[in-house]
């Protein structure tokens, strides 16, 4: 990733790269072509003693908590692991929130598509038609499509805080931007590649995004998410929290652990700078439901869902060379031949991993609440899920 936003980029590391798309083993990029909505490997039957056993293992990576939903045809299991608060040692469980980070961009690339069917939005629209005056003129190639598969070549940022250990962290975790703020810090650079020539997965674009739905509905992104998805589908749990830092209800703490040792609870944090990229609320039950909903048509008509299903073409590559493997709103992954789509998310302590195969035979939501200061190793766990699942 590039020189990351403030509030969890540079510190851990955001979407994950190469690989480790999906987790740190056994995940390999695919062809670029729509993929088919058959799985391509036998599906194994469930092992829920290894399953139990994975997220059960709190010491790799060292985490206070987690939480396995497995949906689908194929099987369901549920389990949970840890505690919801190191204070008062209240078990999680499989009712309580927790921040999911990027997979905020589902349900925003979702509402973009709802407004691209109903004809007022248009995906090969410059951003600049869109929101006149907020980008600088040099970015006018930069359209609307280009935000949500991640090939914009929009800068880096310039003038934010780069949190190194858990105390810069702490320290800045109440800072607050404005969304025409957080714009401004990428700006002041050229584009780095020209639109659609690469794909760099950033979290600008969807901050973008979502000032766009704020353009066309009149209204918060947010506003548009709990009418379009949150209450048509029931999810009753999940916040998009606006300006709020807390998290309210039965949830699930994060910490990070300092130099001396100790825990420091992140759970209150100010969001404003991931505002549509990563700072939605959510519950394992409520984003199992909303995978099925998006895979199954429910939310978008079938020619715009498949540009949730359409990576770039293949000479579109990664800044490092690698296969292009985002598509609008998701990313793909292949796991001992199966190909899953969804999303992975974080911010400071928490680490989530939502996704299926197209069929919906086997859907996974991962959620738990790595401590370490800095990302070495935070995805051995969505790692030993997805080998689980997915060998037969």
């Amino acid at each position: 990733m590039t020189p990351p936003r403030m509030s969890r980029r540079v510190f851990v590391g955001a979407a994950l790269s190469g690989a480790a798309a999906l987790a740190t083993t056994a995940v390999l990029p695919m062809s670029r072509a729509v993929a088919s909505p058959r799985s391509p490997a036998p599906l194994p039957p469930l092992d829920t003693a290894a399953l139990r056993a994975a997220i059960e293992d709190l010491e790799h990576p060292p985490s206070t908590a987690a939480h396995l939903l497995v949906g689908g045809t194929a099987g369901r299991w549920r389990g949970t692991s840890g505690v919801a608060d190191v204070t008062t040692r209240r078990p999680v469980t499989v009712h309580d929130k927790f921040r999911i980070g990027s997979i905020t961009k589902v349900f925003v690339a979702t509402v973009v598509l709802q407004l691209v069917a109903e004809g007022r939005v248009v995906l090969d629209a410059p951003v600049q038609h869109v929101l006149p005056g907020l980008l600088p003129d040099r970015f006018s190639p930069v359209t609307v499509a280009h935000l949500l598969n991640h090939t914009s070549g929009l800068p880096d940022h310039v003038g934010i805080p780069e949190p190194v250990t858990a105390e810069d962290v702490l320290r800045h975790r109440f800072d607050h931007w404005t969304p025409q703020e957080w714009v401004a810090t990428v700006t002041r650079l050229p584009l780095k590649f020209a639109p659609g020539t690469r794909q760099e997965y950033r979290g600008i674009h969807y901050v973008l995004a979502a000032m766009i739905i704020d353009e066309v509905t009149g209204r918060p992104y947010g506003e548009a998410v709990e009418a379009r998805i949150l209450r048509p589908l029931g999810l009753t749990r999940t916040v998009v929290p606006g300006n709020d830092p807390q998290v309210r209800g039965p949830h699930v703490h994060g910490y990070l652990a300092l130099a001396d040792g100790g825990l420091r609870d992140i759970t209150s944090y100010d969001q404003s700078s991931a505002r549509g990229e990563g700072d939605m609320i959510s519950t394992a039950g409520d984003l199992d439901r909303m995978l099925s909903a998006l895979f199954s048509g429910e939310l978008l008509r079938p020619e715009l869902l498949e540009p949730m299903f359409t990576l770039p073409p293949d000479h579109v590559r990664m800044l490092d060379g690698s296969p292009a493997r985002y598509s609008s709103g998701l990313q793909q992954a292949t796991v001992n031949g199966v190909t899953l789509w969804g999303k992975t998310g974080e911010t400071y302590g928490y680490k989530n991993a939502a996704f299926s195969t197209r069929d919906r035979q086997r859907r996974f939501v991962l959620a738990y609440n790595p401590t370490a200061a800095r990302g070495s190793g935070e995805s051995q766990m969505v790692a030993r899920v997805a080998d689980l699942l997915t060998r037969s």
